[in-house]
């Protein structure tokens, strides 16, 4: 070594050794670079061969836990190009030790628990009871025979009814695939609030799980729903429509139990059973929901989907927007998703553009009230009091000291923009939020409650009994603006949904106690420190308090209510 090459930058020495290898320095044109790699073809995408190759080397190593060790650093790798659904082959079943059993006999057939679930591990079928009876018939163990038909039941919505109409009965099948579920008891909660009890979590031992997949390996064979047992009119049936509606497939790295989850999936069965998955694209800002959405190598979804930078996914979608509409795909649904970071802060501005500018774009806000993904600090969107980093309950400082930003109320005073706030456990609101934004010809805001366990302290299967809470207690109150209803505002806004929409708070049947924001934070972890050791609330959560009732009048008086 030269007393020159001594005097070399690392960044200098790096250039020198790659030019004494035969590749060629950076800035000289792509075609001087590319004879120097041996895996050339790979530069010319050959989307069939890619798949392929991808799922044979890349899954298959990633499933033996050597994906990191034995693959090379090649241009198939290096592009990050996730062939959609992979999340499938993904396998979960090993992590909790429980799991849903179906009790057939208590089950109506409400499609509550396929809806709620996070993870698509829970789905239904309807299928003419004849057909069932004849693929019962072809399985010779007369055990397995008799747990596989356990999971299907006579209801009166889907077999009565029918045959009222002249149709043949069909029987509604509920079956847990175990390599999505993550045993967060989601699906036994909404069941058991709406007072059916039809499923229950039971513990896995050595016999569990060789029969759960004997019988989800019936469900798969046995063929989709045939159109006439889904009623377009009854919402939930939306996931009965499996090719066009389940197109977030699971096997995400999502928490137990997340709302966001849940969100997504609604949002595409939604939009996807009425436009088909071939109309439908994604651009998703970075946070929590591109990180359990694109853990390499797995990819729930089954549209296109690209993750933009934290601060710029309107940016990206408009011209994703405008590409398209020159292409003649004027037809085609463009979602952006992204949480409290993208949307309420440092990506604000760029949806404000995005509201501006008359695009045909929805937006869906994963709004958990705090940056969820990067360790749980406060955002705009965290209530005042909540606990969180950067606002900590402390001696002097008691926790958030800013007001919660309304993004709904931001955003319907752009010009001819659809707003909607809602959460996933009001099914109907939230399906029919989706369906008017997709309906709106311009820009559209679906602001969805999202509940986040670890941030918000609460139980793994408690996130619609949660989102129903901040609904009831107007910490997060439901409304859709629809610009096309009329001139005046409160001909726009509606605030039908919500729990007595012309008092203050609401009180619960059966109790003469109204039901508050306070009574809200009780429930969850964040707002523990709040209150002393009586349970009395501190001046901080009292002032939270003022806050949502302050917001809930003005909604109240912008749709005339007062």
């Amino acid at each position: 070594m030269t007393e020159r090459d001594e005097m070399l930058s690392p960044l200098e020495s790096a250039v020198r050794e790659l030019t004494d290898l035969g590749i060629k320095q950076p800035g000289e044109a792509k075609e001087t670079h590319e004879t120097a790699f041996l895996d050339a073809h790979l530069l010319e995408l050959d989307l069939d061969a890619y798949v392929d190759d991808f799922n044979r080397r890349v899954i298959g190593t990633h499933q033996e836990g050597t994906g990191s060790v034995e693959l090379p650093a090649d241009l198939g790798i290096a592009r990050s190009l996730i062939p959609p659904g992979t999340g499938a082959l993904r396998d979960f079943s090993y992590i909790a030790p429980e799991i849903p059993e179906f009790v057939r006999e208590k089950c109506v057939g409400c499609m509550t628990c396929v809806t709620e679930c996070p993870d698509t591990a829970i789905l239904g079928k309807a299928i003419p009871a004849s057909r069932v009876e004849q693929a019962l018939t072809e399985i010779e163990d007369p055990e397995e025979r008799a747990w596989v038909r356990s999971h299907w039941a006579r209801t009166r919505k889907y077999g009565d009814v029918p045959e009222k109409q002249g149709q043949e009965g069909a029987l509604f099948g509920i079956f847990i695939d175990p390599t999505k579920c993550k045993g967060c008891a989601e699906c036994v909660q909404v069941c058991d609030e709406l007072g059916y009890h039809a499923l229950k979590m039971v513990k896995k031992d050595e016999g569990t799980l060789p029969r759960y997949r004997q019988a989800f390996n019936f469900f798969r064979r046995i063929g989709p729903t045939p159109k006439e047992y889904i009623n377009e009119r009854a919402l939930a049936d939306f996931m009965l429509a499996e090719a066009s509606s389940l197109l977030y497939v699971g096997g995400a790295g999502s928490c137990m139990g997340c709302g966001e989850a849940t969100a997504i999936r609604m949002m595409l069965a939604a939009t996807g059973f009425v436009y088909g998955p071939e109309s439908i694209g994604i651009v998703a800002a970075t946070g929590c929901n591109t990180v359990y959405g694109s853990t390499y190598p797995y990819n729930p979804f089954l549209v296109p989907w690209t993750n933009s930078l934290f601060e710029n996914g309107p940016a990206d979608a408009m011209g994703i927007r405008a590409r398209w509409d020159q292409k003649g795909w004027s037809d085609k649904k463009l979602w952006v998703i992204g949480g409290d970071g993208a949307m309420y802060d440092i990506g604000f501005q760029s949806l404000s553009r995005l509201l501006a500018s008359g695009m045909d774009i929805n937006v869906l806000v994963l709004d958990t009230q705090v940056y969820s993904n990067t360790g749980g600090q406060a955002s705009t969107a965290s209530f005042l009091g909540q606990d969180a980093k950067m606002a900590a309950v402390g001696r002097t400082i008691k926790g958030k000291r800013e007001q919660r930003k309304e993004l709904a109320r931001i955003c319907l005073m752009h010009p001819d923009v659809y707003v909607a706030q809602t959460t996933p456990a009001h099914i109907n609101h939230f399906y029919k939020a989706v369906m008017e934004a997709n309906e709106y010809p311009g820009p559209a805001v679906v602001n969805v409650y999202s509940t986040c366990q670890p941030e918000h302290g609460v139980a793994d299967n408690m996130s619609a009994h949660h989102a129903k809470l901040a609904v009831e207690s107007r910490a997060f109150p439901l409304l859709i603006y629809n610009p096309q209803k009329g001139q005046a505002i409160r001909e726009r806004l509606s605030l039908i949904g919500n729990p007595a929409p012309k008092e203050d708070w609401w009180t619960p049947p059966k109790t003469d106690k109204p039901f508050d924001f306070i009574d809200f934070a009780r429930t969850e972890g964040r707002f523990a420190k709040q209150f002393d050791d009586e349970g009395n609330p501190s001046e901080m959560l009292l002032r939270a308090q003022e806050d949502r009732l302050r917001n809930w009048r003005m909604l109240r008086e912008l749709t005339g209510l007062r």
